[in-house]
């Protein structure tokens, strides 16, 4: 379906031309209409299926046709991360381009006071979009700062991140600062039963859209070593020492082991930097502006890089731990291969990851190719499902870790603006 197709006004429209956007996603093509009418939405997408846009659209369309108090905050967009924030931020300033009366002000935590105080001018001179992390919100909310008693939209983007982070309590202290009568729109990448609760107390007579989470892009070259957790930085340093490797993520579960891997990483003499929680913003933004101009090569991040950043030309990403779910698999690979490129993703599986891997396996309804160890390491743990009475006890090896693994619709809202065909 094409957008001109969708009842979004002409200044959404214009924006869209501009940006080269013709056709909708499956999720946009479900959810916008949905929004325009004026129901609860909780929409169920991975990552990159443009969620953002399904909801900025139509939201943007409404207070740009009128009706809203222009001396009120009319929307307030929950994200997670600072980074996605700012991401939701730009894709506002993208679509709203046309917009004469609907600004927005993005605030997140882990800055210091001249943004705190950028971010107190912005509500003060007032904003009809309000795009936030959790806490800072909360911290705006307790100063009196911010009034939300006439917000009309309440966006959760990445909901099952935000309760993956532990806002579960915040979402429910901030929704109690909204008025009853409000459009409410969730969106998730998964749909697990936290969810569904969470929707149940936020959401009124809503329609729920899911698109099913898609198998990784075939141009991945996807494959694995199987090892013990002390073989994983011999098999980076094999890895780096054969070949020129730049423009790679190495995703970690947690944030000290991130931290001990970009460590290991510099003595090696690798270009390494890290991206995680800890860092302060301004750390973070200068962190990404390295990697993404290509001043360093590799980045060591936590799942905070997992969803929602666009990095169009990575080259390979390292699962240096197996993710415990199989989606959380699909979003971490899917950073590289994008744009039409051709990408790798490489996964470590010690032993006590095994069974995680199998079930990333059966998901993917495929058998992932397992590299042999480089010679000098060692052997690793055998690969295979080991029963749950005999896990705590025993370990099986072999050698080497090896295995085997037409034509465009017219503009129904009558712009005056030319439409400029595209090729998508």
């Amino acid at each position: 379906m094409y957008f001109d197709e969708l009842n979004l006004n002409d200044n959404i429209l214009d924006a869209l031309d501009d940006m080269h956007f013709e056709e909708c996603t499956p999720i946009q093509e479900k959810c916008i209409p949905e929004i325009l009418e004026g129901h609860d939405v909780l929409g169920v997408a991975q990552t990159g299926t443009g969620k953002t846009a399904a909801y900025l659209l139509p939201i943007l369309s409404l207070l740009d046709d009128g009706g809203y108090p222009e001396d009120a905050v009319n929307c307030v967009i929950m994200a997670p991360t600072r980074e996605l924030a700012q991401q939701i931020d730009q894709a506002m300033q993208g679509f709203g381009y046309y917009l004469n009366n609907v600004g927005s002000c993005a605030i997140y935590g882990g800055n210091d006071g001249t943004r705190y105080d950028q971010e107190l001018r912005s509500l003060r001179m007032g904003a009809s979009v309000i795009i936030a992390t959790p806490g800072r919100l909360i911290s705006h909310l307790t100063m009196g700062n911010l009034d939300m008693s006439r917000v009309s939209f309440f966006v959760l983007d990445e909901a099952d991140r935000m309760l993956d982070m532990g806002f579960s309590e915040d979402i429910l202290s901030i929704a109690k600062h909204l008025p009853k009568k409000r459009q409410t729109i969730m969106f998730s990448a998964t749909m697990p039963d936290k969810i569904e609760e969470l929707a149940k107390t936020l959401l009124h007579n809503h329609v729920e859209m899911k698109i099913a989470v898609s198998k990784p892009a075939e141009k991945i070259q996807q494959s694995a070593f199987v090892c013990y957790e002390p073989q994983k930085l011999k098999i980076i340093k094999d890895m780096f020492s054969h070949e020129q490797l730049k423009r790679v993520i190495i995703f970690s579960g947690k944030i000290n082991k991130a931290k001990d891997i970009n460590r290991e990483l510099k003595r090696m003499g690798i270009n390494s930097g890290e991206m995680h929680s800890d860092l302060t913003q301004p750390e973070r933004d200068e962190m990404m502006f390295l990697f993404k101009s290509g001043q360093i090569d590799v980045l060591v991040a936590t799942d905070i890089l997992s969803r929602g950043i666009d990095i169009d030309d990575i080259s390979m990403v390292i699962n240096y731990d197996v993710p415990r779910d199989a989606e959380d698999y699909v979003h971490r690979i899917g950073r590289t291969a994008r744009a039409e490129k051709d990408g790798r993703a490489v996964t470590f599986i010690s032993d006590k990851d095994i069974r995680y891997f199998i079930q990333i396996e059966q998901f993917l309804e495929k058998t992932i190719d397992k590299n042999p160890l480089p010679q000098d390491i060692g052997e690793g743990p055998e690969y295979k499902a080991i029963p749950k009475k005999e896990s705590r006890h025993r370990h099986f090896h072999h050698r080497g870790g090896k295995g085997k693994g037409g034509k465009r619709p017219k503009n129904k809202k009558g712009s005056t603006k030319p439409r400029k065909p595209t090729n998508n």
